[in-house]
């Protein structure tokens, strides 16, 4: 597993190594291997009403609050789907917070299960013919935006809105591993219905350049809230996300004093010796130990009561045009 690097996410790439050149020819197949792919696809159209949350880069727009706070404004008519990222189950099933654990679903479908009802399922065509018989109208489906499996009737395209610190969403445009995107940036833009851009708190404001650029589709701002503590505490945070120096800055922002911090690799396994690691190097410190509550919900049993998460949500900054996009579009099917 591998960290992701910095430079990806820098406008014009800045940081980059002398070696990047290299990665060009990895990026051509990428994306050559994917048209191919989508050439041939033939998606399987469900009779529900199908939502994709998704990106155009590899992690850390902030898909997750944003499919539970999607799940939330549609309450009990609609149900989540996944393929469950880092999970051993096939699916399709109803995930069960009570008796599954990340190990057998992922930690995302975990942690959206605790307030919806969600799905997993590797192949989200079938996970689409399960949902079928779960007498909901409309599905939510995590990460979709570049499935060729299933076909989609709203596409939601999520977009990091974070250009502090000369941070850019898309990097110079480069596509994995040249770059942080999936896909070209043109193409990828052109079959999203509305976008949504992650802002990191509830005072930041978009860049005029971004909404320039997706100044083609309906943009909503929607803002990562979290609860501030009630007394400053002096932590050592970690995380193992795309961007897990955004969480690092989220802690500060919010008045933690943070003494020191480990990024991981996205979606680590946290083993006994990584943690006891940074219980010791937390100790020396005099601070405690947080996390989000992603990679809390990976942390062996033993481990939850002695770690710290930080939990956080969705705010739309105009969540009742947000909701009648929706409802038009769903009303217009």
């Amino acid at each position: 597993m591998l960290k992701t690097p910095d430079w990806w996410y820098q406008k014009d790439a800045k940081g980059a190594p002398w070696w990047r050149s290299g990665l060009w020819l990895l990026s051509a197949l990428w994306f050559a291997a994917n048209t191919v792919k989508r050439a041939l696809a033939t998606p399987y159209r469900s009779p529900l009403f199908v939502i994709s949350i998704g990106n155009l880069t590899l992690g850390g727009s902030g898909k997750t609050p944003i499919a539970s706070e999607v799940l939330r404004i549609l309450g009990t008519q609609a149900i989540g789907l996944s393929r469950g990222h880092g999970g051993r189950l096939s699916g399709p099933v109803l995930v069960d917070p009570s008796r599954h654990s990340t190990q057998e679903v992922g930690d995302e479908p975990l942690m959206l299960a605790l307030s919806h009802r969600f799905v997993i399922s590797k192949d989200r065509a079938l996970g689409l013919k399960f949902i079928e018989g779960q007498g909901t109208k409309i599905v939510v489906v995590d990460d979709a935006h570049q499935n060729i499996k299933i076909a989609k009737d709203l596409h939601i395209l999520v977009v990091d809105g974070d250009t502090s610190n000369n941070c850019w969403p898309f990097g110079d445009g480069g596509i994995c591993p040249n770059g942080p995107l999936r896909e070209p940036l043109i193409e990828g833009l052109k079959r999203a219905d509305l976008c949504i851009l992650w802002m990191p708190d509830l005072e930041s404001q978009p860049s005029r350049d971004l909404l320039g650029l997706l100044s083609q589709k309906p943009v909503f701002i929607a803002r990562l809230k979290a609860a501030p503590p009630v007394v400053p505490k002096r932590v050592l945070g970690f995380a193992g996300i795309a961007k897990p120096w955004k969480f690092q800055a989220t802690l500060k922002s919010l008045g933690y004093s943070v003494v020191d911090f480990m990024p991981f690799p996205d979606h680590k396994d946290f083993e006994s010796a990584d943690l006891d690691h940074l219980t010791d190097r937390a100790f020396g410190l005099g601070a405690e130990l947080i996390t989000t509550q992603k990679d809390w919900m990976r942390l062996p049993p033993i481990w939850k009561n002695k770690v710290g998460f930080l939990p956080i949500s969705a705010q739309f900054d105009d969540e009742a045009g947000f909701r009648e996009a929706l409802k038009r579009a769903i009303s217009t099917s």
